[in-house]
């Protein structure tokens, strides 16, 4: 398998597949991350990214594909305890 269709599969899995809502906020924290930090990486506003924690919104396209890949590697950075 080739690397673009490695990335191509992540990129797929991981844009339709963000954390519940409760566990946006506590792997941001857990990596040490501002809301302004992540809104500045994903190019939103901070507001945004309260928006998405809240589950007041739900990112979009890229903005997603970036979201679930930063959440997706923080959730395997910093597992549940006792998951």
């Amino acid at each position: 398998m080739t690397t673009d269709a490695v990335a191509g599969i992540r990129a797929l899995l991981s844009a339709h597949n963000l954390p519940p809502i409760s566990e946006r906020v506590r792997l941001r924290r857990a990596g040490g991350f501002t809301q302004a930090q992540v809104a500045e990486a994903i190019g939103v506003r901070h507001q945004q990214v309260f928006r998405w924690e809240r589950g007041l919104a739900e990112p979009r396209g890229k903005r997603r594909e970036a979201y679930a890949e930063l959440l997706g590697e923080l959730a395997r950075k910093h597992p549940l305890a006792g998951s």
